[in-house]
C-alpha cells in the first residue's frame, strides 16, 4: 500500500549533533521567494533542517542587475538578496564573479566581524564559486562548492572563448574548494575528468521534501502523464508528445500535463496541435510548489525523456509521491532509480522504447502499483531533506576540524 510509510534506520538515527554550532554563509543564484517559491528549492528544503545537526545558517540570494529584485518569502528571515554587475548572457559569465565579490565584500566582513563564519557554501562554480573563492583569500574562511549539473558544461552554455574562459575559472575555483559537493556521480566524474590537478570531491544527492510530495490516489481517473521541466530542447518533451500521439488510439481517455515554460513552449503546441493530440496535451506554465505536488499525486505517471539531466529533482519528487518515474539512461538519475523496480529507464531519442514503456505501464496496473511503492521506499531510505542536512552539516564539520 502506498499510504504505508517506510522509516529507514538512517532516519532513525538522525539525532542533533554536538552543541558547538557551526555558522554557514550560503551563496546561491536561485532560492525561493514571493514570485517563484520553486526555485531553488532544493537548497532551501534541506536548509529548514540543518539546524538540527548544530549548523546556523544565513543564506545571500545573489542576482545581476538587470533582473529585479526578489521579493523575500516571510518564513525566511535569514535570507536577504544582492545584486552585483554583470554583463548579460555568456559574454559576462567568466568575469561575474569578480563583480559579485566586489558587491559582496564589505557586507560579508561586516557579517563576519559580527558573528564569525565557519564555512562558506556557494551554489555553482560561477559565478558564486568564484566570488566565494576570492572571500575565502581575503577572509581566511573554507568554502565548498556545489556542482549542480549544467555548470559543469560551460561548452552548452557558452561557446569559443569565452566558453574557455568559463572553463578556466571554474576549475581555479573547483582546486581552491576544501570540497567539491557534486549531485551525481555522473557530474562528479566531470569535474574530475575536467580537472588539471586532484579534487577534493563529495557525491550528496539532491533531496525531496517527502511530506509535502505524499502519495495521492493509487488509481487517479482520469489516467493523466505529468512532465515537469524547463521547456527547452534538452528536456525531451517533443520525445514524450510523439510518444502520446501513437498511444492515444488505444487509451483514449488519457490526458498530458505538462508543467513549465520556456522558449519551447509555442513549438511544442504546434507539435500536439500536427499530431491532432492538442485536446489531450494540457501545457499548465509555471506552477508553484503546492501546485506541482498535487499534480504529482494525481497523476498516473510522471515522464520527462531529458536527454540531459545531472540528477533532476522532479523524478524525486515523482518518486516521493509514489508514481513510476520515466526517464533516460546515461542521466544522473539512473544511479538512483533501478529500471522495472523503483522507476523506469529508457534510450535517449528511443520514441518506440517511450511508447511501448507508457503502454506496459498503464496496462499493468499492478507492475505500476510495484514500481510506485519502491519509488517511494527509495526516497524515505536515502533522499529527504533530514538526511540531506545531515551529510551537509558533516561536510562543514570537516572543513573547520
Amino acid at each position: 500500500m502506498l499510504g504505508l510509510e517506510v522509516s529507514s534506520q538512517a532516519e532513525h538515527q538522525l539525532v542533533a549533533t554536538p552543541s558547538a554550532a557551526i555558522r554557514v554563509l550560503t551563496l546561491t543564484p536561485f532560492y525561493p521567494h514571493a514570485d517563484d517559491d520553486v526555485d531553488g528549492c532544493f537548497i532551501a528544503e534541506p536548509l529548514r533542517a540543518i539546524q538540527t545537526f548544530g549548523v546556523r545558517s544565513c543564506v545571500l540570494f545573489v542576482r545581476p542587475v538587470y533582473r529585479a529584485p526578489a521579493k523575500s518569502k516571510v518564513d525566511t528571515p535569514d535570507v536577504s538578496s544582492v545584486h552585483y554587475l554583470c554583463l548579460p548572457g555568456g559574454i559576462g559569465l567568466a568575469s561575474s564573479g569578480t563583480f559579485l565579490y566586489q558587491a559582496l565584500l564589505s557586507k560579508v566582513r561586516t557579517m563576519h566581524r559580527s558573528q564569525r563564519i565557519d564555512v562558506i557554501h556557494a551554489h555553482a562554480a560561477l559565478p558564486c564559486g568564484h566570488a566565494a573563492s576570492l572571500l575565502s583569500r581575503e577572509l581566511k574562511i573554507p568554502f565548498v562548492v556545489t556542482v549542480h549539473g549544467l555548470d559543469v558544461f560551460f561548452d552548452n552554455q557558452v561557446r569559443g572563448y569565452f566558453g574557455v574562459r568559463c572553463e578556466r575559472v571554474a576549475q581555479d575555483v573547483y582546486r581552491s574548494a576544501s570540497r567539491v559537493i557534486c549531485i551525481s556521480d555522473k557530474v562528479a566524474n566531470k569535474v574530475v575528468d575536467s580537472a588539471a590537478a586532484p579534487l577534493n570531491t563529495r557525491v550528496i544527492y539532491n533531496s525531496v521534501d517527502a511530506d509535502l510530495f505524499s502519495p495521492g490516489p493509487v488509481d487517479p481517473v482520469p489516467s493523466t502523464i505529468l512532465s515537469v521541466g524547463n521547456l527547452i530542447p534538452s528536456k525531451g518533451h517533443e520525445i514524450l508528445l510523439r510518444a502520446l500521439s501513437q498511444v492515444l488510439p488505444n487509451h483514449p481517455n488519457l490526458s498530458c500535463e505538462i508543467i513549465g515554460d520556456g522558449p519551447e513552449r509555442e513549438p511544442l503546441s504546434r507539435l500536439a496541435r500536427d499530431c491532432n493530440i492538442d485536446d489531450k496535451v494540457h501545457f499548465l506554465g509555471r506552477q508553484n510548489r503546492k501546485q506541482v505536488a498535487d499534480a504529482m499525486r494525481r497523476c498516473t505517471l510522471f515522464a520527462l525523456p531529458s536527454r540531459y539531466e545531472g540528477l533532476g529533482c522532479v523524478y524525486l519528487e515523482a518518486m516521493s509521491a509514489g508514481k513510476p518515474a520515466i526517464a533516460c539512461r546515461g542521466q544522473g538519475i539512473d544511479e538512483i532509480i533501478r529500471h522495472g523496480s523503483n522507476g523506469w529507464l529508457i534510450e535517449p531519442d528511443n520514441v518506440p522504447e517511450l511508447i511501448a514503456t507508457i503502454t506496459t505501464l498503464l496496462r499493468d496496473t499492478r507492475l505500476r502499483h510495484q514500481i510506485g511503492e519502491g519509488a517511494r521506499r527509495t526516497v524515505l531510505q536515502r533522499f529527504t531533506s533530514s538526511l540531506h542536512a545531515s551529510e551537509l552539516a558533516a561536510v562543514y564539520r570537516e572543513c573547520v576540524a
